[in-house]
């Protein structure tokens, strides 16, 4: 497949947004606010965030730096959100944002050079970059709700105690090219 870095990338963002989306569906607004420690952020504030870097890295991708000068970084980790329904708005803005840019990409788009805070990065690297930070927070977000919801979590991956059902029945499949999302 021609396109398959960037069909896989898009795959992956798919699949951590879906981590994340499935993380705010489990909790309360009022949860979404939960800070553990002084200086650590809430789902709602790593929301923030990571929209936040998502429109000042993905609008005007490949023409302008990643770094843009309407973005307020600081800002993004004071919380502000009024509802659940506006958390979830804002989030999809972000992603919104990242697809729009990532989908039309074609291979030869790959060694383009881009520019984050006038450090150069082929498209590649920018977007390994992002794959990599976007990761990262949706970890932490899944962190949290897991300690927020305690024995009522439903996990997003292999329960605990689940392994061997679950490789039973993966390898009760035929081989087969598939990527890992495609059951989730």
């Amino acid at each position: 497949m021609e396109n398959s870095y960037i069909s896989s990338s898009i795959k992956q963002f798919e699949y951590y947004k879906s981590l994340g989306d499935k993380t705010i569906d489990q909790v309360t607004f009022k949860d979404t606010k939960t800070e553990f420690a002084d200086d650590s952020n809430s789902i709602a504030i790593i929301v923030k965030h990571m929209v936040g870097n998502m429109l000042s890295r993905w609008t005007n991708f490949l023409t302008e730096d990643g770094e843009k000068s309407w973005r307020h970084r600081d800002q993004e980790f004071v919380e502000n959100f009024n509802t659940k329904v506006e958390l979830i708005d804002y989030w999809n803005k972000g992603w919104d944002c990242l697809f729009k840019a990532i989908t039309p990409l074609k291979k030869q788009d790959l060694e383009t050079i881009i520019y984050i805070r006038n450090e150069g990065h082929t498209v590649t690297e920018a977007i390994n970059r992002q794959l990599a930070h976007y990761s990262y927070h949706v970890g932490q977000m899944v962190f949290i709700g897991k300690l927020i919801k305690g024995k009522n979590w439903m996990s997003l991956s292999i329960p605990k105690n689940k392994s061997e059902s679950y490789n039973a029945n993966k390898f009760s499949k035929d081989k087969g090219r598939r990527h890992f999302t495609d059951d989730v």
